[in-house]
């Protein structure tokens, strides 16, 4: 038996009996048919879809391919390597072979019986070379920015999706319990995250985040001790923490663990592909009540934030009413970072990538929706001695939210 052959007779089952999760077909139809609401509100004839998270939302696969959505019509699948294995993986009917990007326009000719007028494309990821040459491609069509309207169909999570992000709750939920049991004095940042890891990676944790942006990469957790947790970094966060070196200078380093100081964990969990981000506070030994204080302080704002979760409710002024609250808890110069390195933002929306809509921050006046997930996270931090902080996932429901990182909130103390 050849390869091909036994990835048709074999990888299916073999694939299923190690837990996949394939995309059903009317999860990726129903959300083809809310993007193409949006592409006829644009004038958009059809999109080539390029970026990994997009495929994999819009078509269950994330081999290397390219995915043609025509506003009318089947959508084609056009896969580079490997084509097996997109053919279980995708729902799709039409998937094809391609060998070279020179070959696009006549297969979605002879596809789709023409070529689009208007043609979408991610620009806000997409290099500039490819965009040339998908120009050069397609000299008849007007090439439109679609990356806001596949963003804007992401941002409402369906219940496949929250099921998904529970799973990654649930590992996190388990990771942070055996942290309590692997946490030892003397420990350095770096050993203690990288046990976590292996940890959650027994659960099924995929071992990275993905985030829509340009020279954005972190591990998928931070571990800050003591004075590492006062320090700022190049990520926008109120803190970043020293690193291994100036090649890689944020989350965790060679600093070792000590009794009775703050140790902030910052974990984001990723489980097919969806992601739950969380941060708990452990301590060896009880910490000092200057940052016990300051961690009640972040558990209130954390619940003020939650008290006013509904469908509805503007997220600038979410944010706004916590800086309020910050600075009437005496924590205003330090909340979201060190004075003039503060963030604006308390909660990132979250699903297949990092940075997703909505966000919880100065100048994103918009309302919540049912559907709509975000990480919640208030922190206070101290230049030089350390930093506190909670961070909670969670989905707007039709009455208020879910916690989807069903942790128990207390200090972790060993």
């Amino acid at each position: 038996m050849n390869y091909r052959e036994w990835v048709r007779d074999e990888l299916r089952g073999l694939s299923k009996s190690m837990g996949f999760r394939y995309t059903p077909l009317k999860e990726i139809e129903r959300r083809i048919s809310r993007l193409r609401e949006a592409m006829e509100t644009q004038g958009m004839d059809a999109l080539l879809v390029v970026q990994k998270m997009d495929l994999y939302y819009l078509s269950g696969t994330t081999q290397d391919s390219t995915l043609f959505i025509p506003l009318e019509g089947r959508p084609l699948l056009l896969v580079r390597r490997e084509l097996e294995r997109a053919e279980i993986e995708s729902p799709l009917e039409e998937v094809v072979a391609l060998t070279s990007m020179r070959e696009l326009p006549a297969l979605i000719r002879e596809h789709w019986g023409r070529l689009p007028h208007t043609l979408g494309l991610e620009l806000d990821v997409l290099p500039v070379r490819d965009y040339t040459k998908y120009g050069d491609l397609f000299k008849g069509s007007r090439l439109m920015d679609a990356s806001s309207l596949i963003r804007d169909v992401r941002r409402i999570k369906s219940p496949f999706e929250i099921e998904l992000m529970r799973g990654a709750g649930d590992i996190g939920r388990k990771t942070f319990q055996r942290g309590k049991e692997i946490l030892k004095d003397g420990m350095t940042e770096i050993e203690f995250g990288g046990h976590l890891e292996t940890v959650a990676k027994g659960y099924g944790h995929e071992g990275l985040l993905r985030v829509r942006s340009l020279n954005y990469e972190a591990y998928t957790w931070h571990v800050l001790s003591g004075p590492s947790g006062g320090i700022v970094s190049q990520s926008d966060s109120p803190m970043g923490g020293l690193g291994l070196s100036p090649a890689f200078p944020v989350g965790a380093s060679l600093r070792a663990m000590r009794a009775h100081e703050p140790i902030l964990v910052d974990f984001g969990i990723c489980y097919h592909g969806y992601q739950a981000d969380e941060t708990r506070m452990f301590s060896i030994g009880k910490m000092n009540k200057k940052f016990i204080d300051a961690y009640q302080a972040c558990r209130e704002i954390h619940d003020a934030v939650l008290e006013e979760t509904r469908p509805g409710a503007d997220c600038e002024a979410i944010f706004l009413n916590s800086l309020r609250l910050a600075k009437r808890l005496g924590y205003g110069d330090s909340y979201l970072g060190p004075p003039g390195l503060q963030t604006r933002f308390i909660g990132h929306g979250i699903g297949l990538e990092l940075n997703e809509p909505p966000f919880l921050a100065q100048g994103h006046s918009y309302p919540l929706e049912e559907g709509m997930t975000f990480a919640v996270e208030p922190k206070i931090v101290f230049p030089g001695e350390g930093s506190v902080g909670i961070e909670n996932t969670l989905v707007v429901t039709k009455d208020g939210y879910e916690i989807l990182t069903p942790l128990e909130m207390d200090i972790l103390e060993v």
